[in-house]
Formats: structure tokens, sequence, C-alpha cells
């Protein structure tokens, strides 16, 4: 077909996402997914948040959907999770939040997680179930100075003599885990022994533990035990990441994203064994990670990806894998790790990306539009293969952009639909500074008329 062609065939399909009656059609193209993952073209963009929690709601509350799992460190979002479930001290979500003190805090302390967190605490103040309210539980690995230290507290009530055990075991790193990177230079040069046999032991002593409970009829692991086999799995992973990272990016980042894949099937597992039927499960992370690596050109280089890693291990028909993507506006980021947040400019999507097709396929008419892939055929040959897609982590680079943030991908391939906001707006922190402020730009922006 001509390209003219293919455009009609895809705004054909193209469904406006203006009103809240309009994301029915989401809902309904997720079907009876139990595993619905969400990305984010960026990690500062305030759409993408307010989409995600309004279709999450709609899961949560229709579909009976148990939990939101995101791309952030699990001692931090557990925090967050006892606030919502109305079993932790905290009172506010401001106090909930008080956790992410690592960059890049405004990810999750920000205007519209706070808004989504009461209305979680709100919903679940009508579920008389302990058990059966949902959680905000997070998938990341970087707390592995944080997680040792809940594996220790944790014992330290149910079994002083463990305990006693884990202390020594972590002893190896602890001195060092406050900065684990330091850690993983040393032992990738030799410079010392890696601790590698001493965090293995203290997971596999952990899930023993949990395994007798499982082996009793009927029963399920205690929640607290759970979590601090979770801490451990984390001080686990995080070891061999750190390590990792002075010899693979490669081996680094699937080391992470095998970890998120583990801790959704280690979450899913005890939800479903807690409630006596099959968990369902949301997910907020990167683009990046929810689409199929096995459809980019990381994947083509030896990168898995979590989406991947639920596709392959559930099925296409339980797993739906939501993209998001923009054309312009303003994003929160910084300029470079552990630096400031800042109210960043978002550059006009490169010619020959799929956001400037999807910028294209709006025409103006549709700022903001649902494109199903799964199931539409018509669709699928009419995007072009491969096209450039645009990643913004938590730094955004737009002077060069085209290297720091475009990678191939073949979209039909990586997700399941595409949602598209042509004009995308920047994330509020919680906390913000002379950096960020929106006296950056002119009232005329971005037309500058």
């Amino acid at each position: 077909m001509s390209e003219q062609e293919n455009m009609a065939a895809l705004r054909q399909q193209a469904l406006p996402l203006e009103t809240d009656d309009e994301l029915d059609a989401v809902i309904d193209h997720i079907g009876q997914a139990s595993l619905v993952l969400m990305g984010e073209a960026s990690h500062g963009t305030r759409e993408f948040y307010r989409l995600r929690a309004d279709l999450s709601k709609r899961l949560i509350v229709e579909r009976g959907f148990d939990a939101i799992v995101v791309e952030a460190d699990w001692p931090d979002a557990l925090q967050v999770s006892r606030f919502v479930q109305t079993t932790g001290s905290d009172q506010t979500a401001d106090q909930a939040l008080s956790g992410f003190e690592r960059f890049p805090q405004w990810m999750w302390r920000n205007d519209d997680i706070v808004d989504l967190l009461y209305w979680m605490r709100l919903h679940n103040q009508h579920v008389p179930a302990a058990g059966r309210r949902i959680g905000f539980f997070g998938m990341d690995l970087y707390s592995l100075h944080k997680s040792m230290r809940a594996v220790v507290r944790y014992l330290e009530h149910a079994d002083p003599e463990a305990a006693r055990r884990a202390r020594e075991r972590y002893s190896c790193i602890d001195h060092i885990a406050l900065d684990p990177q330091h850690y993983g230079y040393a032992t990738s040069f030799g410079m010392r022994k890696d601790c590698e046999d001493e965090v293995v032991r203290q997971l596999g002593e952990l899930t023993a533990q949990a395994m007798r409970h499982m082996n009793r009829p009927g029963a399920s692991v205690p929640d607290e035990l759970f979590y601090a086999q979770q801490h451990a799995r984390v001080a686990q992973n995080a070891e061999r990441y750190y390590r990792a990272m002075f010899s693979s990016r490669d081996e680094s980042w699937n080391i992470r994203d095998t970890h998120m894949a583990d801790t959704l099937d280690a979450l899913h597992a005890h939800i479903s064994a807690r409630k006596g039927s099959p968990a369902r499960l949301i997910v907020w992370a990167h683009n990046s990670h929810l689409g199929d690596a096995r459809a980019t050109e990381m994947g083509r280089g030896g990168q898995l990806n979590l989406g991947q890693l639920m596709r392959e291990r559930h099925g296409l028909e339980q797993t739906y894998l939501l993209g998001f993507t923009t054309h312009e506006g303003t994003v929160t980021a910084a300029s470079e790790w552990d630096g400031p947040a800042e109210l960043k400019r978002v550059r006009p999507s490169l010619a020959g990306s799929v956001e400037a097709l999807m910028h294209q396929l709006g025409e103006g008419a549709m700022p903001r539009f649902l494109l199903p892939l799964r199931g539409r055929d018509s669709v699928r040959a009419a995007l072009p293969a491969p096209l450039l897609e645009r990643a913004i982590g938590v730094i955004y680079r737009p002077e060069t952009e085209r290297i720091s943030h475009y990678f191939e991908a073949d979209v039909a391939r990586q997700f399941d639909a595409l949602i598209h906001v042509d004009r995308s707006s920047a994330l509020k922190p919680l906390e913000y500074s002379a950096h960020w402020t929106a006296d950056e730009f002119p009232e005329t922006y971005p037309s500058g008329l």
C-alpha cells in the first residue's frame, strides 16, 4: 500500500481519548488479561501518570485488580502500600512517600501520585477484609542497604538467632552498601572478595521458612515473612547487579529486568495464595522495560526486558503491553545523574519516528488517542518497521537527542496498543527549586507566535 493508504488504514482504527468515557476503548481492548503493563515514554510526563492512574482505577473497580506494581524500590513502595492498605503509621501521603530519598525522588514524590494514593486508601477503607485490599509495590533493586537492614529488623522480632546469622552474612557488604557502586567496582577489579554466597544463603533461609508455611494445607505465607523474603531477594540481585555494572551493560540490564519479572511472579503467587484465586496486577514502568525487547535494536544486541519475560512466562492472552508516546511539550528531568529536577522543553519528534507518525495521524483533530495493535492486522500491516522510538528517562539531553534518546523498534510487535498524547506537560514535583519553574517558557510556547 502507498503511504497515504497506510495512513488512512491507521486513522480508521485510531480511537480518540478526550473524555473519561472514551477510556472504555482501552479497557475493552485489554480484555481478560491479568497482567496489564502500562508504559511511559518519559519518567516526567504528567499525562502519562494521569492516564495510567485513571486506567488503574477502572481496572481495580471494574475488573478486580489487586495491586499496582511500579518501577521503584521495594522498601520505599512497601511503606506506601502500608499507607494505602491502612496498616501503617503514616497518616498522610506525603509521610508515606518520605522513603523516596534516592534520586529521582520526583518520580514518585509528585502531585499526581499523591492524588492516586488518597484514592487507593479511600477505596481500601471500604474493603473489610484486609487480605483483599489493593497494594502498591516496587519491583526495582537499588535498595541494597535498606533491604538488608529490613531483613535483620524482621528477624530480630521473629527469630533472634536467625537475625544473628543474617547480620553476620550481611556484614560482608554492610560497611560499603551505602555506596554499592564502590562495592561493585572493588569486587569487579579484584580489590576485595564478593559477597555472593552470603546474600544467596540468606535468601535461601527465608525461602525455606516460607516453604514450610506453604506446605501446610490451605496455608499461605504471612505478609511480613513474604516482605522479608523479597527484601532478601533484592539484596541478592542488587549484589549481582552492582558487580555486573562494571563488566557488561547488557548483563546488568538483564539482571535488573529479570529481577523485576521475578518480583512480579512472587507477588502474583503470594496474592493468589492469600485471596484463593488468581491475582491480577497492574504494572507501571518505562516503555523500554515494558515493550517487548525482541522487537527492538536492544533486543537484537542481547538485552531482554520485563515485557518480553511476562509474555514468555504468562502468554500473550494474559499479558497486555500498553505503550505511551508524545510528540512535544515539557518534561521533568535532570541533566545529569543526581542532578536537580528541571522543567525541560521536549523537542518535536524526529522524522521517521513512531512519535512523528502518531503526530501526523492525529493531524490536530485527535490530540490524544488509542491505536490498538493486537488483533488489528490492518494496523500492523500499515505501520512501517522499523521506526525510531524516543525514550526519555530521568535524564534528558535534547542537544544530543538522536544519539541519547532514540532507538529502532517494530512497535507492532513491541506493544499490544499505543496511547499517544500529542502535546504533553511536565510532572510537578512535591519539592522543586529554581531549576523547575513554569516561568522558563514564554506564554506563546511552543508556537512562538
